[in-house]
Formats: C-alpha cells, sequence, structure tokens
C-alpha cells in the first residue's frame, strides 16, 4: 500500500518526518498543505487530520497517522533499519530528549497557528513576532546545545542519523529562515551543517519540495 503524506514545503513538523522517510528509504506520494492560504482549516483537511495540523499521513489502508515525533516512531517500529534511536534505553532517552526540546518546546510556539494568533488576534506586529520566535529558539537551543556537545560525533546522538537530527535539521532551518545567528551554538551548528550535506537530508530540504516557493 503506498504511503501519501500530506506535507507543507517549509513547515518544520513536515519537514521532520520527510528527514525520517528518507532515511529509512520509504516512498511516498505527496499532497501538498497550503498553509498560508488556510487550506489546513478547510474540511477536506479536517477530514483527514481533524487537528488541522501537518504532517498527516495516510497508510493506505484506513489508517492515518498525525503528530511528527508519533509518525517517526511507528517508522522506528515498524521498519527498525536504519535505526533512528541507538540500541539502548538510556541513549534513547537521551535522544528523545534532544527531539523534545526542538519538537516539544521550540515548536509549538513558533508555528504558523500561534503566530496567526498573535498578530492578528492580539494585534502584535510582525517583527514582535520574530523577536518572540527568536527567544524561544535560543532559550531551546541554550538546552540543546551542551547535550550536543557531550554526546554528538558527526550528528546529534553519535556518529549515524537519529530522530534528533529528524528534529534539529528543521529547526535550524528555521533560525536560518529568521536570522538567528547560530554562533553561540556551535556544536549544534556543526551536526546541522554536516547533515546538511547527507542525501537523505537533502532529499527532505523544502526547496526540494514539490510545493516549495519558486523564487
Amino acid at each position: 500500500m503506498a504511503l501519501t503524506l500530506h506535507s507543507a514545503w517549509r513547515a518544520s513538523a513536515p519537514y521532520r518526518v520527510r528527514i525520517g522517510l528518507a532515511l529509512k528509504g520509504v516512498a511516498y506520494d505527496y499532497a501538498p498543505v497550503d498553509l498560508i492560504a488556510g487550506q489546513q482549516r478547510e474540511p477536506a483537511y479536517r477530514a483527514v487530520n481533524p487537528q488541522g495540523l501537518t504532517p498527516a499521513l495516510d497508510l493506505g489502508d484506513g489508517a492515518v497517522l498525525a503528530q511528527s515525533l508519533a509518525i517517526l516512531e511507528w517508522l522506528e517500529e515498524t521498519r527498525p533499519q536504519p535505526p533512528i534511536l541507538p540500541r539502548s534505553a538510556l541513549d534513547r532517552a537521551m535522544v528523545r530528549r534532544m527531539a523534545g526540546i526542538v519538537a516539544c518546546d521550540i515548536h509549538p510556539l513558533n508555528n504558523t497557528r500561534v503566530g496567526r494568533h498573535l498578530q492578528l488576534e492580539m494585534g502584535h506586529s510582525q517583527d514582535e513576532y520574530i523577536a518572540w520566535m527568536k527567544h524561544w529558539m535560543i532559550e531551546g537551543f541554550d538546552a540543546l546545545e551542551p547535550l550536543i556537545a557531550a554526546h554528538g560525533g558527526r550528528f546529534a546522538f553519535g556518529d549515524s542519523a537519529t530522530m534528533a537530527d529528524c528534529c534539529l535539521v528543521p529547526q535550524v532551518y528555521g533560525a536560518h529562515r529568521w536570522s538567528l545567528d547560530m554562533a553561540p551554538w556551535p556544536a549544534i551548528a556543526r551536526v546541522a551543517a554536516h547533515a546538511d550535506t547527507q542525501p537523505a537530508f537533502q532529499a527532505a530540504h523544502p526547496d526540494r519540495q514539490p510545493d516549495a516557493a519558486k523564487a
């Protein structure tokens, strides 16, 4: 059965899942969701994911998965090779900790619906919204940096890509997008730069998606 990923090219959460799918060598069909136009709030997409968020992964058998970390865990459990979690329980907990800092602490305060609420409902300017995003990225990167400095190799944890890198690379992409200087976090910058040279991460990059905006 063919998988279908409902994705938005520049959004962090589907970017994570695209990396995971590429690392696992899993083929899928791509169904774009235009977040700026509000397609995620329309009935057709709500029928796919009632929460109205991307990504959603349609398994082709009537089941649809949502939430990026849950999808990555499902990939690991159903397609264990190559692994994106280490073998030992302690190491897996560390990788999940790294992933959680991004997916649970940074990104939820930076996503499109939060920005929409801050600007349209609360009257904040675009500059204020950008400052808001940068504040939470800085807090999260400050927490991540010592963990990656202690446990990282070529990637965030050791020398193989893990779920932590699936989350980290899209967040660093977002930091660059909003002109956040990464100099204070050299370990993060180093592993993200290395990941960007790897085929799976390149295939998942926003600019390579069929719905990418063309400059």
